[in-house]
C-alpha cells in the first residue's frame, strides 16, 4: 500500500467531474461507492476524505487510526464493485492536517457497478460534480464499449438484405463519393465499394454463419426501425420562442445530412462579389465547416438514444445538437485538439469514404481554424448530460440588418436572405423526377421504377404532399399526380 507516502496538496477548490470531498468515511460504504463506480465508468477521479464538501474546510483525518481506515477503504472498494476495482489510496497533507485520497483510474472493463445493487440499479456515471444512475441507453453503450463493440456494427434485428440490396448500397456510396470529389482525376480514382469492403467497415457482419446487415446498413439505407431524422428550424431572435420555418429530413443518414446542409445553405445570408468579370458567392458562415459540423453530428451521435439531431438557425448563431453527449473518456479540450474516439465506427468509415467528413480527428480543429480565419467568434461547445451542442456564431449585423463581414470583401458585395425554396433530399428528388416524367403512375409502378419498396414510396409521397410540392388528382385508379412547387 502506498499510504506511507505523504505528499503536499493544494487547498481544495470545489467538487468537479473528477473530484469529490467527504468530511469523513461514511458508515455505509454505498454513500461513496456510487462515486467510485462513476469514476471508473468515466474519466477516473479522486475521492478526498477529510474535507467538508459544503464549506471546503480542511478538517483532516484521525491520524491514530488512519492506516486502518485506508485498509478498510481499499477492501470495501475491492469487495463491493463488479468488475473488481483496485484503488490507489494515499495520504496527503494540507495545512498540517492529513487527508486520505482515493484515486480511481478509468476502467477498461465497463460497466462497473455496485455488486449488491446489480448492473441495472448499480451502474453510475459522473455528470458535472455528481454521480448519477445511468439510463438504459447509456448502460447498453457502456456494455458495448467494455467489449470493444459498436452499436452500428451490431447485426440489425429483423432486417434482411438481398444481394441486390447490397449491390445497390455499394453503388450509392460510390456515387456519393464521386459527387463529393472535386477534381476530375480524383473522381476517376474513387475505388469501388464491394461486399468485402462493407464487411471491413462493419456495415455487414457474420452472424450464426451468415453474412447479415448491421445497424449501419439500416441507417445508410433508411431502413432502420424507427429511423431517426434530422430536424431543422429557423427561429426569430436568439431564443426558441418563435419559429420562422421548420423542416424534418428522413431517409438514409447521408441523405439527411446533405439535406440539412443544403437547408442551412439556403437560409443563411449569402453575398456576392465580383472577381474580374465573374460573380462569386460569399456566405456569412464557412460552408465547409457547416457541412462538417452536421456530418459529425450524424456520425458521432448515439443511435441508442431516441432523440433526433437538431439544426437550429438563430439571429446570432447556428446551433447543432446531437443526442448522446460526449463519449466516455473524451473531453471538449481533447476534441479541440483533434482527439477522436468514434462512437459509430462503421458509419465513420462510410462517411469518410464518401468525403462527407475529414479524416478522423481533424474535423473539429479544422472548424476552429476556419472560424478564426473567417472572422467569427470561437465555436462554443456545451456538454449536456445526454447530448452535446456546438454553436457556430454568425457575423454581427449593421443597424440596417446587413451582415457585417469582418474579413476584407470588396464594396460591391450585395447580400440576400432566402426563405422560399424547399430543400429536398436525394430520394425526394428522385421520386419527384419520376412523378414529373410519369404523373399517371401509381405507387407500385413508382416502386418498380425506382427499385424501392412500396412503403418507401408511400413515405416520400406523404412528405412531398405535406410540403405542398405534389398532390394527387382523381381516384387511386384513374387519377394522376401534379407538381405544385415548380421551384423545388
Amino acid at each position: 500500500m502506498s499510504g506511507s507516502v505523504v505528499k503536499c496538496m493544494k487547498m481544495p477548490t470545489g467538487e468537479s467531474k473528477r473530484v469529490e470531498y467527504k468530511v469523513a468515511v461514511p458508515e455505509s460504504s454505498e454513500k461513496y461507492m456510487k462515486t467510485v463506480v462513476a469514476f471508473a465508468n468515466t474519466q477516473g477521479g479522486r475521492l478526498v476524505f477529510g474535507v467538508d464538501d459544503k464549506t471546503l474546510d480542511v478538517v483532516g483525518m484521525d491520524e491514530e487510526t488512519i492506516f486502518q481506515t485506508m485498509d478498510a477503504l481499499t477492501n470495501a472498494i475491492s469487495d463491493s464493485c463488479e468488475p473488481r476495482i483496485v484503488p490507489n489510496v494515499t495520504m496527503q497533507s494540507v495545512g498540517g492536517k492529513t487527508l486520505i485520497v482515493v484515486e480511481i483510474l478509468p476502467g477498461m472493463m465497463r460497466p462497473y457497478y455496485i455488486r449488491s445493487k446489480g448492473m441495472v440499479n448499480g451502474t453510475f456515471t459522473r455528470v458535472a460534480g455528481t454521480s448519477r444512475l445511468v439510463s438504459r441507453e447509456m448502460l447498453k453503450e457502456l456494455i458495448l464499449e467494455g467489449q470493444n463493440r459498436f452499436f452500428d456494427s451490431e447485426p440489425c434485428e429483423g432486417l434482411a438484405a438481398t444481394d441486390a440490396d447490397i449491390t445497390a448500397l455499394c453503388s450509392s456510396l460510390k456515387e456519393t463519393a464521386v459527387r463529393n470529389t472535386v477534381e476530375e482525376k480524383d473522381k476517376l480514382a474513387v475505388k469501388d465499394v464491394t461486399p468485402n469492403v462493407l464487411r471491413s467497415w462493419g456495415v455487414l457482419t457474420e452472424h450464426e454463419g451468415k453474412i447479415v446487415p448491421t445497424n449501419a446498413f439500416a441507417l445508410l439505407t433508411g431502413r432502420m426501425m424507427f429511423q431517426p431524422v434530422v430536424q431543422c428550424g429557423i427561429f426569430k431572435g436568439t431564443t426558441r420562442g418563435y419559429f420562422v420555418d421548420r423542416r424534418e429530413f428522413g431517409g438514409s443518414v447521408q441523405d439527411q445530412m446533405e439535406a440539412a446542409y443544403q437547408y442551412v445553405r439556403e437560409k443563411i445570408n449569402r453575398g456576392m462579389r465580383l472577381v474580374g468579370v465573374y460573380r462569386q458567392d460569399v456566405y456569412e458562415l464557412p460552408m465547409a465547416s457547416v457541412r462538417e459540423l452536421i456530418a459529425n453530428a450524424v456520425v458521432h451521435r448515439s443511435y441508442l438514444e431516441t432523440g433526433n439531431i437538431q439544426v437550429a438557425l438563430f439571429d446570432d448563431r447556428l446551433e447543432v445538437t446531437s443526442p448522446g453527449g460526449l463519449m466516455t473518456g473524451v473531453t471538449i479540450e481533447q476534441m479541440k485538439a483533434g482527439y477522436s474516439k468514434p462512437r459509430n465506427r462503421a458509419l465513420a468509415n462510410a462517411f469518410a469514404y464518401m468525403n462527407l467528413i475529414e479524416k478522423w480527428g481533424s474535423g473539429i480543429p479544422n472548424m476552429v481554424r476556419d472560424c478564426k480565419a473567417y472572422g467569427l467568434p470561437d465555436l462554443e461547445f456545451i456538454d449536456f448530460e445526454s447530448a452535446i451542442r456546438i454553436n457556430m456564431y454568425r457575423k454581427t449585423t449593421q443597424s440596417n440588418g446587413t451582415p457585417q463581414f469582418t474579413t476584407q470583401l470588396p464594396k460591391t458585395t450585395q447580400f440576400t436572405t432566402r426563405y422560399d425554396t424547399p430543400v429536398l433530399t436525394l430520394k425526394e428528388q428522385k421520386l419527384l423526377q419520376v412523378i414529373q416524367e410519369h404523373p399517371e403512375m401509381g405507387q407500385k409502378k413508382f416502386a418498380e421504377e425506382l427499385e424501392w419498396t412500396v412503403d418507401q414510396v408511400k413515405y416520400y409521397l406523404r412528405k412531398l404532399t405535406k410540403m405542398n410540392i405534389v398532390h394527387h388528382v382523381g381516384t387511386s385508379r384513374k387519377g394522376h399526380w401534379e407538381v405544385m412547387n415548380k421551384k423545388s
